[in-house]
């Protein structure tokens, strides 16, 4: 056998300068209020980031419900690599859960690639063994199928791009559509934006969750968000006369407008209000810039869905995906769901005050 040779100095220099141009291996880290601000500038500077795997909705829906966070990202050296929003929540109706996020349409890690993604979703998965909890939810707009989780494909969301011409967005809805705005105009409604009008608008909101048979938010949610968002906020009112009548709540990001939280009095539909109230908000988006229209998800075979399905958007299935581990089966809490039923019919029934004094209790079961 012939003798192996030593490696040359130069060999070794080479190897030991290939070394350390290579990049370091993602680490896990846990969030600490220093990191908020890199934090903040990655999401902004991914395409996969959105409003809410910002900070602020960590402290937001922190401070409102009491939820413990528990926020992780990976990094290399000193750059941010991935992201993971992520909140433990336990309750009778829950168990433990990890999820990612309560109270938001979208969630998920946020990664520049698949080896920060692949670290960082490893290291939930363990997580969320180690503490047994029941499941592990991750609200991501997109991103295919991961092994051992299951989708959840309840919500899709609707989307549509904006134009700078005002009259091509509104030719571009259907007939019906039209019409119904046509109505609301010749009905002399009229709109404005401000956040002063929270008080009206969460009357009105109030209202609305009794009609869908749902537990209100508490008013304290929508402080805290004004306080933490004034600025990518937007309250949109609608008045006959004097009286409100419709309104809704938008996030803005981006190049984008995210109307989120709609509330509507007993005469908004004879009225048309919300048709004129989702055309202005489109009107009040294109002038500012934004591009993007973003109508929020909803579940199919329901009154929402129906009714979004009616402004000719895209129609896009949300890529939820649920990792168990003590549950059996994938959670299903929609109103359409047999086992809700009936308590959607009788939380109808109940006089107005008792809703807002329960619904807030009883919300935070459903995050």
């Amino acid at each position: 056998m012939g003798k192996v040779a030593n490696p040359s100095v130069q060999t070794l220099t080479a190897m030991a300068s290939a070394a350390s141009c290579a990049p370091a291996t993602a680490m896990v880290l846990s969030f600490a209020p220093h990191d908020a601000e890199r934090w903040d500038r990655f999401v902004m500077d991914q395409p996969q980031g959105t409003f809410f795997h910002l900070t602020g909705w960590k402290r937001v829906i922190e401070k409102t419900f009491g939820y413990q966070p528990r926020y992780l990202y990976t990094a290399q050296g000193s750059q941010i690599t991935a992201v993971a929003p992520l909140f433990s929540v336990s309750n009778w109706v829950l168990g433990k859960c990890l999820l990612s996020v309560p109270f938001g349409v979208y969630g998920g890690i946020c990664a520049i690639g698949p080896e920060s993604d692949e670290t960082l979703l490893s290291h939930l998965k363990q997580l969320a063994r180690t503490e047994r909890v029941e499941y592990l939810e991750l609200r991501n707009r997109k991103s295919g199928p991961r092994p051992e989780f299951h989708s959840n494909t309840l919500y899709s969301t609707f989307t549509t791009e904006l134009s700078t011409d005002l009259e091509a967005n509104r030719k571009r809805l259907p007939r019906d559509t039209r019409y119904m705005i046509r109505k609301a105009e010749k009905a002399g409604l009229q709109t404005r934006h401000d956040l002063d009008q929270m008080k009206d608008f969460y009357t009105l909101f109030v209202e609305s969750m009794r009609r869908h048979g749902t537990p209100v938010f508490p008013r304290t949610l929508f402080d805290n968000l004004a306080d933490e968002f004034q600025d990518r906020m937007d309250l949109l009112m609608v008045y006959a006369g004097a009286k409100p009548v419709a309104g809704v709540v938008s996030f803005l990001y981006r190049d984008t407008i995210l109307p989120y939280y709609a509330g509507a009095g007993p005469e908004a539909p004879g009225l048309a209000a919300n048709n004129l109230m989702y055309w202005e908000l489109m009107r009040y988006a294109a002038q500012a810039g934004f591009r993007w229209f973003d109508f929020g998800r909803s579940k199919r075979n329901t009154g929402s869905f129906a009714f979004k399905s009616q402004w000719n958007m895209t129609v896009e299935p949300l890529d939820y995906q649920v990792f168990l581990v003590n549950r059996k089966t994938v959670p299903n809490f929609s109103p359409v769901n047999p086992k809700f039923e009936l308590a959607t019919r009788v939380w109808r029934r109940l006089p107005l005050r008792l809703t807002k004094h329960l619904g807030p209790r009883l919300v935070r079961w459903f995050p």
